[in-house]
């Protein structure tokens, strides 16, 4: 970690834009000498950071904290005579899924503020997506949330039937449900799994893997990848569900479940996991709410907000399931919560299994779908559709819209506008992990720094998710 000195000179400085102090400007009647230092100084300020820079400021009251969250207001300017200092833990840091930056104001081992500083994974894949057609569209999206990859594919692929007006087969919307509820298994396992591990559990990293290997298995024999599988399609499914897959997935439930078992009984009633979580990182729900929280977070502060319940997509109005939450609103609850919804996620999976109807996987529209793969050896005709949908793609029409679905860490959305082209015309995701990073800070206001760690690690967010 690095000491950023706060500096008592009077000399002009960048404001947070980065342009210079009033009362800088140049001269141009000015001596030489004169300019030279003021060149000189400016030199000396393009190592400010602007807007990025984190200021120190007075210690707030619990009360104003909460104002200064709600509100949005800026912190009150620091009093020279305050003994605080500000750290960076990062950019690189094992305990952040990703390359994170986080800056701590504190005053001695307690943290008054906590500043996420992002953009370390940019890669721009918005504005990538409004390159690429909908056929092509699904390579790029998986790669966002990538312990989440297929409900980053399903909400790109709901957005455009939308547009197209497309109502997918019954088999298609279950095969999606399906798989989603293993990938939110797999996440919250890879939670339980790093989460025990930043807290110094071995055995919990080692459990969590094991398990979730075998929901990353089973998604390899379906989309031939264990990661951004580009399996969801707009129309449906890239391919069927394997022979047999039914076995497969009762088999993947049961050592799931004896799997959270075994962490349940690790780590819920250890005293040093319990000192280390417990009123640890609290966030009450008006806090939430006002930053933008979903998922766990939201549902940790007795808030029981699913977007599968209160706004239903795929056939989830027709299996049983709980929303899981709790009112405490710290670490603890946000670990808890996860370790049962891997148990309801079980539940659906099960029901999938029983309940799953025949038919396509994916819509008969020639205009989307591509010939099966007999006929392209049959037929010229066949041979060219194929051709001309996967290097043109297909014209979806103007309009715009927005999807969304209940990701492993929230609210995951897709806003897409379409000018008729193959291509969208504007595509901006709603990520939670971007919507959740910033509630770190409300929660850290007033821990130590020992905390910071717990804190974050709870919060679950994927880099690549914030920074796309």
């Amino acid at each position: 970690m690095g000491l950023l000195r706060r500096s008592t000179s009077t000399t002009a400085t960048n404001d947070e834009s980065g342009a210079p102090a009033s009362g800088d400007e140049l001269d141009p009647g000015a001596p030489i000498a004169a300019v030279a230092s003021h060149s000189d100084a400016a030199l000396h300020r393009q190592t400010d950071e602007g807007s990025q820079l984190m200021r120190p400021s007075k210690a707030a009251t619990d009360a104003a904290v909460r104002e200064i969250v709600l509100t949005g207001e800026l912190w009150p300017e620091v009093d020279p005579d305050d003994e605080t200092m500000i750290v960076n833990m990062g950019p690189q840091h094992p305990s952040t899924h990703g390359v994170l930056r986080v800056m701590l104001e504190l005053e001695g081992e307690v943290v008054l503020r906590l500043k996420p500083v992002i953009g370390y994974l940019h890669t721009g894949m918005e504005k990538t997506g409004e390159e690429l057609t909908y056929v092509q569209g699904g390579t790029n999206v998986t790669r966002m949330d990538y312990a989440a990859s297929l409900f980053n594919e399903t909400v790109y692929a709901m957005a455009a039937e939308q547009l197209l007006e497309l109502e997918l087969p019954p088999r298609a919307q279950w095969i999606r449900m399906l798989m989603h509820e293993l990938n939110r298994m797999s996440s919250h396992l890879l939670f339980l799994a790093t989460n025990g591990m930043d807290l110094g559990s071995t055995s919990a990293m080692i459990y969590g893997w094991r398990e979730r290997e075998e929901v990353l298995r089973f998604f390899e024999k379906v989309t031939g990848l264990r990661m951004n599988h580009n399996y969801f399609r707009v129309g449906g499914s890239a391919a069927d569900l394997p022979d047999g897959w039914q076995d497969d997935v009762l088999a993947v439930c049961n050592s799931v479940d004896y799997g959270v078992a075994e962490i349940d009984e690790l780590l819920t009633n250890n005293p040093i996991w319990l000192e280390r979580t417990v009123g640890i990182g609290v966030i009450t729900s008006a806090q939430a709410l006002a930053l933008g929280a979903s998922g766990p977070i939201l549902r940790s502060t007795g808030i029981p907000w699913d977007l599968r319940k209160e706004q239903p997509y795929l056939p989830y109005d027709q299996v049983a399931f709980d929303v899981i939450y709790a009112e405490s609103g710290d670490c603890f609850d946000r670990y808890r919560i996860k370790l049962m919804e891997i148990l309801e996620s079980a539940r659906i999976v099960r029901q999938c299994v029983e309940k799953m109807p025949e038919g396509d996987y994916r819509v008969q529209d020639r205009k989307v779908t591509p010939p099966p793969r007999a006929r392209i050896d049959e037929s010229m005709e066949a041979l060219i559709h194929h051709f001309k949908l996967f290097t043109e793609g297909f014209k979806v029409p103007a309009g715009e819209t927005y999807a969304a679905v209940e990701g492993p860490r929230g609210e995951l959305g897709c806003y897409l506008v379409s000018d008729g082209t193959a291509k969208p015309a504007r595509m901006h995701i709603r990520a939670p992990s971007f919507y959740n990073l910033q509630t770190a800070g409300a929660m850290m206001h007033g821990g130590l720094v020992a905390d910071a760690i717990t804190i974050i690690s709870s919060v679950d967010p994927i880099m690549g998710d914030v920074d796309r």
